[in-house]
């Protein structure tokens, strides 16, 4: 196994040795590879349907510490897909209701709660702290926003979204010589084009899909493992069950990790258009 980005913790306890066994036994992972888990961070934007099932399985996997970030409440409306929420944390700000689910699964877990807006203004900040960044925003503002700040600070970066019946997934690491979000999506489409969540609908089952898959890519980042999907976009639909693996190359005229770029500090609006 490669090293990872973390640095591991000294032992495990025995209890720990039992709750880890089925990744210890991994070759690709085995004690250190655990150790190194548990010595991690992770920052999830979001705490919606692309979020839970992402901060469940890193909880469920011993990542150390991991961070949430979101500003809402939890809502009826969000229950047919944020499985980390229940009827009875209604009206609980969701970083508060995410936090007690996943504590409840693994104590191990250090789970800070940010409850407030991410911003361009308070990104970088709350980036530095974490090893691997997660994004489970849902509109391009935000997107932009993270992307940049992860860039600045040389943190990867897996960014997922989900409309209707599909999905899409890429590791970004565009302080490499891989591209980043502004190569994938130079632009934002003009206000209208692409409907909301909220106006054009969401299969439940789909975020689970789309946020499993966001939290291997964590894992093997962390671990440095596997082949990340950092140049690579995975397109999924779940009325066809396909998957289909686009090559994205780097954007030579990308505004941020261009040879020539003008885009040299973190700026932009992150205006919610609804939860994931």
């Amino acid at each position: 196994m490669s090293h990872g980005i973390a640095k591991p913790v000294n032992e495990m306890t025995e209890e720990q040795i039992i709750r880890y066994g089925r990744h210890i036994i991994l070759k690709e992972v085995g004690g250190i590879g655990q150790r190194t888990l548990l010595g991690s961070s992770v920052l999830i934007i979001g705490a919606g349907g692309l979020g839970s099932p992402v901060a469940l399985y890193l909880a469920a996997a011993g990542v150390g510490k991991i961070g949430l970030v979101d500003l809402d409440t939890v809502d009826m409306s969000n229950l047919q897909r944020q499985i980390i929420h229940s009827t009875a944390t209604l009206g609980v700000p969701k970083v508060l209701s995410a936090q007690k689910t996943m504590n409840e699964l693994n104590p191990d877990v250090q789970v800070i709660c940010h409850q407030e807006r991410l911003t361009s203004e308070n990104a970088m900040e709350l980036f530095s702290g974490y090893d691997v960044i997660v994004d489970g925003s849902d509109n391009f503002g935000t997107r932009y926003v993270v992307n940049d700040a992860a860039y600045f600070l040389k943190k990867p970066l897996v960014s997922g979204s989900i409309l209707r019946f599909e999905g899409q997934v890429i590791a970004i690491r565009g302080y490499m010589d891989t591209p980043c979000y502004r190569c994938l999506y130079p632009e934002a489409p003009p206000p209208g084009l692409v409907p909301s969540c909220s106006e054009a609908g969401v299969l439940g089952v789909l975020a689970g899909t789309i946020g499993t898959l966001q939290a291997a890519e964590v894992v093997k980042l962390l671990l440095g493992i596997g082949e990340p999907l950092s140049d690579r976009l995975l397109l999924y639909d779940a009325l066809s069950m396909d998957f289909r693996r686009v090559r994205v190359p780097k954007d030579p005229e990308c505004k941020l990790c261009g040879p020539k770029a003008t885009i040299h500090s973190v700026t932009g609006s992150t205006d919610v258009i609804c939860a994931i």
